[in-house]
C-alpha cells in the first residue's frame, strides 16, 4: 500500500502559476504509476495529468496540455504538478493517485488509480 500527501494548493489570479505536491509512503514508490486529477463543485472527477514509473512517460487531457506538467523524483518519493496559465475554470479540489503499474498512459489507458489523497484545494480568482 501507499500512502499520499497533496500540498501546495491555495489562492492564485488568473494568469498565474502553482506547484502541487504529492508525497507518497509506504511502499515501492517506483512501482507506482502516478496521476493527478481534480473535481469541482457539481463536477465530475477529471483527469489532469498521468506520469509513468520512470517518469519517462506522461499523458495529458487536452483541457490542460500546455499549461500543466507531471514530474516525480523517486528519490524523494514525491510527484508534482506544475500548473501554469491558470484560469478560473481550474478552480477544484486536487487529489493525487498512485497504482501498481509500470507500463505507460496515453489515450487508451489512463490509469486505474487504487490509492488516493485527500485533496487540497485551488483556487483562482478572475
Amino acid at each position: 500500500q501507499v500512502h499520499l500527501v497533496e500540498s501546495g494548493g491555495g489562492l492564485v489570479q488568473a494568469g498565474g502559476s502553482l506547484r502541487l505536491s504529492c508525497a507518497a509512503s509506504g511502499s515501492t514508490f517506483s512501482s507506482y504509476g502516478m496521476g493527478w486529477f481534480r473535481q469541482a463543485p457539481g463536477k465530475e472527477r477529471e483527469l489532469v495529468g498521468a506520469v509513468s514509473w520512470s517518469g519517462g512517460s506522461t499523458y495529458y487531457p487536452d483541457s490542460v496540455k500546455g499549461r500543466f506538467t507531471v514530474s516525480r523524483d523517486n528519490a524523494k518519493n514525491t510527484v508534482y504538478l506544475q500548473m501554469n496559465s491558470l484560469k478560473p475554470e481550474d478552480t477544484a479540489v486536487y487529489y493525487c493517485a498512485a497504482e501498481w503499474y509500470t507500463g505507460v498512459y496515453h489515450e487508451s489507458y489512463t490509469g486505474e488509480f487504487e490509492y488516493w489523497g485527500q485533496g487540497t484545494q485551488v483556487t483562482v480568482s478572475s
